[in-house]
């Protein structure tokens, strides 16, 4: 099967697809593991935090945020499934608690709390100061919402607690937890929101990092010199700086972009990112001369969804195109062989 970065852009042009063929075939997916990261909640831990929640609110027959509070000193991931009940992330719980308390709570504040509490779930937590405030800020709000349950909204509409557990106040809490929740209206809930979606999310970087680390190993190696730039770093020439600058931002001969994604959508967005760096490379300069070259590596079933897509990330990039499968000929098949020190 040709492998589009040993082509030239006119056999690309001529018959685009057996090279999109060749991506396609070399493109792998990791989406059913994920990397824990640091404050990986395991079910064991989550249930602690769940028991001792049910513990204080006698089996969420009453909901006192006193003893809540209480619970969540002694074992904190308690917090954590609170929550989990409201179905919020920690910035929005900390928006409602704001506006409901009069107490501000600062989402970078709420994400902290959430921080600490992962990585230390079981561990005794001391409440003082500004600290203990919020949390009790937050607890409040959530017994109240909770014991409301979903006020009536327009049936165009769809409100955040008419869940299963919430829906009815404390009531439907209680009812839940003495049955155990029916297993339809856990993965309905789940359909709404995606499996595993808050915990992919919180992992996103080391996700992508498994593609940027094997380009720096690449490069490394080859004792290239290169620059890899922080996520939302600002680099003078570029309106969004790409992952990797070969040799320097300051004089830039190849630049690299590492994109990873399982959906479809999102790929078509990525693609659209390089082209723009590529029409970057050539502006004020004559046909064939860009300024630097631009190499797009690349992983994730998303990019193998859609023909067009590819097509387009070939000829932008002259078919310098590599997946992780292929990235053993990122230094031979591009720029990068002209700055090797030592062969790879």
């Amino acid at each position: 099967m040709p492998l589009p970065f040993e082509a030239s852009l006119d056999d690309i042009l001529r018959d685009p697809e057996p090279y999109v063929d060749s991506v396609f075939a070399s493109l792998e997916s990791e989406f059913l593991v994920m990397p824990r990261g640091e404050g990986f909640v395991d079910y064991p831990t989550f249930e602690a935090g769940y028991e001792a929640l049910k513990r204080a609110t006698q089996g969420f027959s009453t909901l006192p945020s006193a003893s809540i509070v209480t619970a969540i000193q002694d074992v904190p991931v308690s917090l954590i499934v609170l929550r989990t009940m409201l179905g919020f992330t920690p910035p929005e719980w900390a928006c409602i608690a704001t506006q409901r308390s009069g107490v501000g709570v600062p989402q970078g504040a709420a994400r902290t709390i959430d921080r600490s509490i992962r990585m230390r779930p079981l561990q005794r937590m001391r409440l003082a100061g500004v600290t203990a405030t919020r949390v009790r800020a937050l607890v409040e709000t959530a017994c109240a919402l909770l014991e409301e349950g979903a006020p009536p909204v327009a049936p165009s509409e769809f409100h955040r607690l008419d869940k299963a557990d919430t829906c009815h106040g404390r009531t439907s809490i209680s009812n839940l937890s003495a049955m155990g929740v029916p297993y339809p209206m856990v993965l309905y809930e789940r359909l709404l929101g995606r499996p595993f979606a808050g915990h992919r999310d919180s992992v996103s970087e080391l996700i992508g990092g498994g593609l940027e680390a094997a380009i720096e190993d690449v490069l490394s190696r080859a004792h290239i010199s290169f620059r890899k730039t922080r996520r939302a770093e600002r680099i003078p020439g570029f309106d969004q700086a790409p992952d990797f600058i070969v040799p320097s931002e300051f004089s830039p001969r190849v630049v690299i972009e590492a994109k990873i994604t399982e959906d479809d959508g999102t790929a078509r967005d990525k693609v659209a990112r390089i082209q723009r760096l590529c029409a970057l490379s050539m502006e004020g300069r004559e046909p064939g001369q860009p300024r630097y070259q631009v190499v797009a590596c690349i992983a994730g079933r998303g990019f193998g969804q859609r023909r067009e897509d590819m097509k387009r990330l070939l000829t932008a990039t002259c078919g310098k195109v590599f997946t992780l499968r292929t990235l053993g000929r990122l230094v031979d098949c591009t720029e990068l062989r002209g700055f090797r020190a030592r062969p790879g």
